[in-house]
C-alpha cells in the first residue's frame, strides 16, 4: 500500500476512534482522558494495532497539543488576576505544593529512581487537572458555591507555578550543569515577570494589535504568534509550554475571548492526539508491575488533595461542608501530569516512570469526579456519628434531650 494512503487510513482511524470515545465519555458524563490514554496503549508497541507511518505525524501533533493546552490556560487568566491571586492565596499554593509534591518525590526515591525522576514525579502528583475539575463543577452545578473561588485560586496558583517548574524540569532532563540550569531558570523567570508587567500595563494595546473582526486573520495571528514564541522558548531551553502560557496571559479582552472560541476545537483535537501519543510510548505490559505503587500513590495523594482543599476553604471562612467539597473536587489529575511525565519519557530518564504516571492518572481521573460528588456527604455522615452526644435523662419529666449542633452559614 502507498505510504501516503496508509498514513491517511491510520490517522483517520485514530481521529475517528477518538471522536467515538469522546462521545461515549460525554454520554456517561466523565472525562475522556482515560479513554484517550487507553487508545494510545492499544495503538502503540505491544498493543492490539501498532501504528506504522503515522507515528511521526502524531508526535508533531502531540507537541502542538501541549502548546495549545498551555495557550488556552493562559487565555483563561488576566495578568491582574494572577497578581491578585499571588498576593492573597500564596500560602494555599505553598501548602498545596508541600502536601502533594512530596509524596511523589518520596515514591520515586523509594523505588530507587534518583533525584531527577523524583522532581518529575513530584510534579505529576502535585498538579490537579483544571479541565476535569472545571467540567465537574459545571456538571454538579457548583459554579456559584462559596468554595468554588477557593478551588479556582488553588488551580490558578498551580498553573502559574508551571512557569517556574517546567524550566527547572527542562534543565534537569537536559543534563545541564548548575550554571547553565540556573541561567535557564533566570531567563524563564525574567521572561515571565516581563510578560506579566507588559500585560498589566500594555495589555490593551497588545490585544488591540492582535484583535481582528475577521476570524480567519485572528486565528492565524494568534496561532502563528504562539507557535513562534513556543519555538523560541524551546530553543532557549525554557520550555515551549511556558512560552505558550505567557502568550495567553498577554492577551485579554475581545482578542482573548475571540481566540478562545476559535482555538477551542483545535485544542481539543491536538490534546486528544497528545494523550494518544503518550499512550503510544507506554507498553501495556509495563503497567502491571507498577500498578501497586501507582495505586498507593493515588490513595495517598487523593487524601493530601482533600486536606489541601479543606485547609484552603477553612482559611477562607467556608463552612465544614464547603471545605469537604473543595477538597474532594481537587483530587483529579489529568492533562498536566501527563505533560510533565511526557517530558521525562522523551528524555528517557526512567523506563518505568511513564507506565506509573499512566496508571496513576487513569486511577485519579476516574476517582476524581467521584470524590467531588461523595466526599462531603460521606464526611458529614462520619463526623455526625462521632459528634452525636449520648442521651441524658431529663430529671424533670424523664425524657431524653439531644443537643443540636449550631447551623453553619454558607454551606
Amino acid at each position: 500500500m502507498h505510504s501516503s494512503a496508509r498514513f491517511l487510513i491510520e490517522f483517520g482511524a485514530i481521529i475517528l476512534a477518538l471522536g467515538l470515545l469522546g462521545r461515549f465519555a460525554a454520554r456517561f458524563q466523565f472525562s475522556p482522558i482515560p479513554l484517550y490514554l487507553l487508545a494510545g496503549l492499544a495503538f502503540g508497541e505491544g498493543g492490539l494495532l501498532p501504528l506504522g507511518t503515522s507515528e511521526e505525524f502524531v508526535a508533531i501533533g502531540a507537541e502542538i497539543g501541549v502548546v495549545l493546552l498551555l495557550l488556552m490556560l493562559g487565555l483563561e487568566y488576566s495578568a491582574s488576576d494572577l497578581v491578585s491571586n499571588l498576593k492573597t492565596q500564596y500560602t494555599a499554593g505553598l501548602v498545596d505544593a508541600a502536601l502533594n509534591a512530596l509524596p511523589g518525590a518520596a515514591m520515586a526515591l523509594l523505588l530507587g529512581w534518583g533525584p531527577v525522576a523524583a522532581v518529575v514525579l513530584a510534579g505529576v502528583t502535585w498538579i490537579s487537572s483544571s479541565g476535569v475539575i472545571a467540567k465537574v463543577l459545571g456538571d454538579l452545578g457548583r459554579l456559584g458555591n462559596r468554595e468554588t473561588p477557593v478551588i479556582l485560586s488553588v488551580l490558578v496558583l498551580e498553573d502559574l507555578s508551571m512557569a517556574v517548574y517546567l524550566p527547572i524540569i527542562t534543565a534537569l532532563l537536559a543534563g545541564t550543569g548548575l550554571a547553565a540550569g540556573s541561567l535557564t531558570l533566570a531567563v524563564a523567570l525574567g521572561a515571565a515577570a516581563l510578560v506579566l508587567l507588559v500585560a498589566v500595563r500594555y495589555g490593551r494595546h497588545i490585544s488591540r494589535f492582535v484583535s481582528s473582526d475577521d476570524p480567519e486573520k485572528l486565528l492565524l495571528v494568534v496561532l502563528g504568534l504562539t507557535l513562534l514564541v513556543a519555538g523560541l522558548a524551546q530553543q532557549l531551553q525554557v520550555s515551549a509550554a511556558v512560552g505558550a502560557f505567557l502568550v495567553g496571559i498577554a492577551l485579554s479582552g475581545e482578542a482573548a475571548e475571540g481566540a478562545h472560541n476559535l482555538l477551542s476545537p483545535l485544542r481539543d483535537l491536538f490534546a486528544a492526539v497528545f494523550f494518544v501519543f503518550f499512550g503510544l510510548h507506554t507498553d501495556p505490559a509495563s503497567i502491571p508491575p507498577v500498578l501497586l505503587p501507582a495505586l498507593a500513590l493515588a490513595v495517598v495523594t487523593a487524601g493530601t488533595k482533600i486536606a489541601t482543599g479543606y485547609w484552603a476553604a477553612r482559611r477562607a471562612g467556608i463552612s465544614a461542608k464547603g471545605r469537604w467539597r473543595a477538597g474532594g473536587t481537587l483530587v483529579a489529575r489529568g492533562e498536566f501530569s501527563i505533560v510533565i511525565a511526557g517530558l521525562a519519557v522523551t528524555a528517557g530518564i526512567e523506563p518505568s516512570l511513564g507506565p506509573l504516571a499512566t496508571a496513576y492518572v487513569l486511577i485519579l481521573v476516574i476517582v476524581g469526579p467521584l470524590t467531588a460528588r461523595y466526599t462531603e456527604p460521606l464526611a458529614t455522615r462520619l463526623t455526625g456519628r462521632r459528634r452525636k452526644p449520648a442521651p441524658a435523662p431529663d430529671t424533670a419529666g424523664g425524657l431524653e434531650s439531644v443537643t443540636e449542633e449550631p447551623h453553619e452559614v454558607g454551606q
